[in-house]
């Protein structure tokens, strides 16, 4: 198992000590250092690292603003802030970081982190899992019968096999997914919005925002306001779905409305 990770702060002195401290762990790699944060966002994007390591303020830019920049098209590293800045504890929990470490910190402290990120890789078996997946489907899954019909979904040690027909919508939640189904039952994925619609493969499902996919088989009205804004109400679900204005031609062009 080896762990990809990337260090970002604007002080040479905190990034060489993470260094030294990860030097004990052959599993963790080292796969970038930054010290100016639009160049950590460019290589976070090209890299995928598992974990970044990162302070709350970089020069001009915050560490939630790295968070914020990453591409939805990857699925989100382990976030763990090292920072003097203990105010900001709750908001990065907002944004799920994985531990909070206040400067000036003892080795062990670290340690302690590096420990458990180790065993949570280990737990959830996420380095390699979606390969791994999809060498298990190329030889259970028969194309032909279940292209455009069904969605596999991996719980604990088990895979099996959703309809696509139950499915009412899709959301992203931190570094995961939630498929939300006719009969009220939720399913939670570590996977991005973006390769989720890949593997539906069908017309029915479109995404309207960032964080939301919903079927239209689904789509009960569609409301628009005299402002332009368009919100999709969904059967059964009360509250309703904005469409944000980066998806709104796809989807009326999809629904045939203008």
């Amino acid at each position: 198992m080896h762990i990809k990770s990337i260090i970002v702060d604007d002080q040479n002195i905190a990034i060489k000590r993470i260094e030294n401290l990860l030097k004990g762990y052959e599993t963790i790699d080292i796969v970038g250092s930054f010290s100016n944060a639009i160049e950590a966002i460019n290589y976070i994007n090209y890299l995928k690292p598992d974990v970044v390591f990162l302070d709350i303020k970089i020069q001009e830019i915050s560490g939630f603003d790295i968070i914020e920049k990453i591409s939805p098209d990857i699925v989100k590293p382990l976030f763990v802030f090292i920072t003097k800045h203990n105010e900001f504890a709750y908001k990065a929990f907002d944004y799920f970081a994985f531990d909070y470490i206040i400067k000036p910190y003892e080795d062990s402290r670290f340690y302690q982190t590096i420990d458990k990120i180790t065993e949570y890789k280990r737990k959830e078996g996420l380095v390699n899992l979606q390969s791994s997946l999809n060498n298990i489907l190329s030889i259970v899954q028969n194309k032909e019968t279940i292209e455009n019909k069904k969605i596999n979904i991996k719980s604990g040690n088990k895979i099996f096999f959703l309809n696509l027909d139950v499915i009412k919508y899709i959301s992203a939640s931190g570094y995961y997914i939630e498929i939300f189904t006719k009969d009220n039952k939720r399913h939670l994925l570590r996977e991005s919005l973006s390769s989720i619609i890949k593997r539906l493969n069908s017309n029915r499902f479109i995404r309207i925002h960032r964080s939301t996919i919903i079927n239209s088989d689904f789509i009960e009205e569609i409301i628009t306001s005299n402002y332009g804004e368009t919100d999709v109400k969904i059967i059964d679900i009360k509250p309703t779905f904005r469409v944000s204005k980066g998806y709104k031609k796809e989807f009326q062009e999809l629904m045939g409305v203008k």
